[in-house]
């Protein structure tokens, strides 16, 4: 069974929490052991950011992220290599998230191909529109059993979203505005009606809400009407800057209790 399946069939009644970081930030050679404490301190399935020059979708805390990365050398050859290392070490779902370009120039039966020997269960790819994901990426993804994770946002109709519930396997990534990624202190009203309006819908996928999680009360929102919650820009600004981890994770935890 896939990881990501795995993961919430076994953990239906656990509200489980997802971090994000980019590969190749604040170092070149961090990737593996981030992802080996990120496990050991108990997170639930890992994010990690493809670096791109022109992240569409985030914010300027990520989009620095990307750029460190660049800049030190991360490539998604050298990333694939980097996680083969450890694929035996590993077993919480890796989750892959970048942009098509980098992807499409790699070649996606390529990609799905390095995914599976580096112990990668699924991928992000936001910029992905939705029939080229049937027509193209869908059927090969499927055949080297890797979950290809789509976003919704408060904007996405209901028809649109059971639609993608139906196409889709692995979960459904709820995008908690249309804004882009960075962190908030709370989640208006506006934005809780959106995700009891998608718990609602009674939709075969899990869900896991990301985008502006970074205290308790936005934890608590996103955890309350799904099967999780997704954190990036916060620990991304915090790995970067305390260059470990460990001390990374220690604040936010201390974060997510304030």
């Amino acid at each position: 069974m896939n990881k990501i399946n795995k993961l919430f069939s076994e953990n239906k009644d656990k509200k489980l929490l997802s971090l994000y970081f980019c590969a190749g930030c604040p170092t070149l050679e961090g990737t593996a052991d981030v992802i080996k404490t990120l496990e050991r301190r108990g997170i639930s399935m890992i994010e990690v950011g493809i670096p791109f020059s022109d992240p569409m979708a985030d914010g300027p805390v990520i989009q620095d992220a990307a750029t460190t990365a660049l800049k030190n050398g991360m490539t998604l050859r050298k990333l694939f290599s980097q996680l083969e290392t450890i694929k035996d070490e590993v077993s919480i779902p890796l989750v892959l998230m970048g942009y098509l370009n980098p992807i499409m120039q790699y070649g996606i039966e390529a990609f799905c191909q390095s995914c599976v020997e580096s112990g990668v269960s699924g991928v992000i790819i936001p910029d992905l529109p939705f029939k080229d994901y049937q027509d193209i990426v869908k059927p090969v993804a499927d055949r080297y059993d890797i979950r290809v994770i789509m976003l919704i946002t408060p904007e996405t109709s209901e028809e649109r979203i059971r639609f993608i519930d139906e196409h889709t396997d692995g979960f459904i990534y709820m995008v908690s505005s249309a804004a882009i990624t960075g962190a908030q202190k709370s989640f208006d009203e506006a934005k809780q009606e959106y995700f009891r309006r998608i718990n609602g819908m009674n939709l075969r996928n899990p869900r896991m809400i990301g985008f502006g999680i970074s205290n308790k009360q936005t934890l608590e929102a996103a955890q309350q009407n799904a099967a999780g919650a997704i954190i990036g820009s916060k620990f991304v600004t915090l790995l970067s800057e305390s260059k470990s981890a460990d001390e990374a994770l220690d604040k936010l935890f201390d974060a997510l209790e304030q």
